[in-house]
């Protein structure tokens, strides 16, 4: 064995044995040490056995203790318009993204979005982590079988009675993969949203850490053959009395040759009827309702680069945009996060 072959075998029992300290910790219910302990060492050595054990036990870490409140002060705080003036959506760069501007964005104008927040390369790698975890994902149903060595596709083991477990065959159905059940993606993901911030504002926003929603977080490839999309607010799903924010976030060109987002750049306070004024769906939002809501203005599609993101919540007024030009796919992820003292009750949260 050489010396270098030595420094590796040393550094990786160095790891197990930190792994164990981990294994040990979560035994004894103590999952946030546990997950900050198997993080480091998956960063030091990426290995699917960890990433399976970082998604399990950010689930456990739920079940073991359900969301409370940790937010006793009143909510939301007031905050200045610090976008007072401007027109349609406002946009800030990766940097001045913090909790003022996150709530100011969400209540004034409905949606803030951030450019930059990850390199396009970095993006990039993403997008082709999301066609990894969408291909597993396909081999998985070829198989009829888990592919328990796979760190791109891994269903998170859900109890047979949650009620959220069928929203999966449709969310794949439809194109897509939890996030949840990619490993690899799931952490690729919460590092990348704790490296930039995006974690700490919410955290701020909301007065209290926020939660990773299972059925709602979603990797996502759009086809370049869709052709109709429908207005909704996710509100009209969860509920409207509960705290959240989307991340909506871009790994790849969209709203010129690829989709987008079609929106209303405004603030609702309320969910809106369903199912009314020229609704195809009894969920979605009728095109009369649109206009109603828009009192005369008009709704945007923003162009989005890779990297690009998007943050709302469920009232905000939004379907998928279809340019006239569409050719190519969209890539991106969806990440919804929600506040413990206000979590709609049919999701399944993570721990973040």
């Amino acid at each position: 064995m050489s010396l270098s072959d030595e420094g590796v075998m040393l550094q990786y029992e160095t790891i197990e044995k930190d792994v164990l300290q981990a294994r040990a910790w979560a035994s004894e219910g103590r999952f946030a040490e546990a997950i900050a302990s198997l993080r480091r060492c998956n960063k030091r050595f990426q290995d699917v056995r960890y990433e399976q054990l970082l998604a399990q036990w950010q689930y456990e870490a739920y079940v073991a203790n359900p969301p409370q409140a940790s937010n006793t002060s009143a909510w939301p705080v007031e905050v200045d318009d610090v976008f007072a003036g401007s027109s349609g959506l406002p946009e800030i760069h990766a940097g001045q993204l913090n909790a003022h501007t996150l709530a100011a964005g969400i209540r004034y104008h409905g949606a803030l979005i951030v450019r930059g927040l990850l390199s396009e390369p970095k993006a990039m790698e993403m997008a082709a982590g999301v066609q990894r975890a969408l291909d597993a994902c396909g081999q998985w149903h070829q198989k009829n079988q888990p592919t328990f060595d796979s760190p791109w596709y891994w269903r998170l083991p859900l109890p047979d009675d949650c009620e959220l477990a069928p929203a999966r065959l449709w969310v794949e159905g439809a194109g897509g993969v939890w996030t949840a059940d990619s490993p690899r993606m799931l952490f690729e993901l919460s590092e990348v949203f704790d490296q930039r911030g995006v974690i700490d504002a919410i955290a701020q926003y909301f007065g209290e850490r926020p939660l990773l929603s299972v059925g709602k977080s979603t990797l996502r490839c759009v086809p370049s053959t869709i052709r109709v999309a429908d207005w909704h607010q996710d509100g009209a799903f969860m509920g409207g009395d509960i705290r959240s924010v989307n991340v909506w976030l871009s790994l790849s060109h969209c709203g010129e040759d690829a989709s987008g987002l079609e929106v209303l750049p405004r603030r609702l306070p309320t969910v809106l009827p369903t199912g009314t004024h020229g609704a195809n769906f009894d969920w979605s939002v009728g095109p009369g309702m649109v206009d109603l809501a828009g009192e005369g203005m008009a709704t945007v599609s923003p162009v989005f680069a890779p990297g690009d993101v998007m943050l709302f919540d469920h009232f905000f007024l939004h379907r998928t945009g279809i340019p006239a030009a569409i050719a190519k796919d969209r890539y991106a992820i969806e990440s919804w996060f929600f506040a413990p003292s206000a979590y709609p009750s049919q999701q399944v949260p993570l721990w973040l």
